[in-house]
């Protein structure tokens, strides 16, 4: 098991990456074009009243100071109130997280079973039959915008074939399951290939390694092979590839999200951007900067549990 001295490595790793993350979000957020103060106004406000709105979201005070503001009121929970639904942003980021996280984990989930299997096939003949058509199947998946895999499935399956709804969330778990079905599996499609192939290619690796090779020659029977020598050091690699897909599958769900009417935070973050939406963009980045950065944290205890000699990388 990873250590406590990793372990807290790791996670003081994390604090000049949490601030160069607030820089860039600070800078790029006041990088976009409009004001916001005219997009929180009324059509006839005057300049007056443009100049108190610019006030009270203290964008009259110099960039160091703005800045400063902005990492106290982080810091302290305080992310502001959204400029285009008048609620507090920790409040909306909060209501929306479960949704675009049960999201997430459904299609890792999807991913994982559709590749895994299929990669011990793919690795057990490589060059075969079903390796080749394997890779073939997969490579569509991998070579198709999520997006546009999200349209053909919406379109068959929920609008032509009514099996499955057109958007929405659901109130209970099995509804979850079912409202979220097509768009967790429109992004597990892409996942899996990612997945299926860095898997084969470590599977392929691991059976030809001389450990392997001595296993057999011992007997050792081929569930014990691939329990205690083939599938943990295939999952080195694989997992670092999965936590980097999960990654950018946070970013991913802005687009899956605004398909398929799901009201999560990807959804949110589109809508926050058209309305030029300052709080509520910067709540939304740092929390899928948090996100993130969780995720990568337990990918590296993951890998340093597959092979303890990351420990001290």
């Amino acid at each position: 098991m990873p250590t406590l001295a990793y372990l807290c490595s790791r996670l003081l790793q994390m604090i000049p990456t949490f601030l160069l993350v607030m820089i860039f979000i600070f800078l790029l957020v006041r990088m976009l074009p409009g004001d916001p103060a005219i997009a929180m106004a009324d059509a006839k406000a005057t300049d007056a009243q443009l100049e108190i709105i610019r006030h009270n979201l203290g964008l009259d005070q110099p960039l160091p100071m703005q800045f400063f503001l902005f990492v106290k009121n982080t810091l302290s929970g305080n992310f502001g109130t959204s400029i285009m639904l008048k609620e507090q942003v920790g409040t909306l980021i909060l209501d929306r997280l479960p949704t675009t996280v049960f999201l997430a984990l459904y299609a890792v989930l999807f991913a994982t079973l559709l590749a895994g299997p299929l990669a011990f096939v793919a690795a057990a003949k490589p060059n075969g039959w079903a390796d080749i058509s394997i890779r073939s199947m997969f490579q569509i998946g991998l070579s198709t915008p999520v997006f546009y895999i999200g349209l053909l499935l919406l379109t068959v399956l929920a609008a032509k074939l009514r099996l499955f709804p057109v958007g929405g969330y659901g109130q209970t778990f099995a509804e979850r399951l079912h409202h979220l079905f097509l768009p967790a599996l429109s992004i597990a499609l892409y996942i899996s290939a990612i997945i299926l192939r860095s898997l084969r290619a470590s599977l392929i690796d691991v059976f030809d390694a001389e450990y392997v090779q001595f296993a057999r020659a011992k007997g050792l029977s081929r569930r014990i092979i691939l329990s205690r020598h083939v599938l943990k050091n295939a999952l080195v690699s694989t997992v670092t590839l999965l936590g980097l897909s999960i990654g950018n599958l946070m970013s991913g769900t802005l687009v899956t999200e605004t398909v398929f009417a799901v009201p999560g935070l990807g959804r949110l973050m589109l809508e926050a951007i058209f309305a030029r939406d300052y709080p509520l963009i910067q709540g939304l980045t740092l929390t899928f900067a948090i996100t993130v950065s969780v995720v990568f944290l337990f990918t590296d205890l993951v890998q340093s549990w597959l092979d303890p000699r990351l420990r001290h990388a």
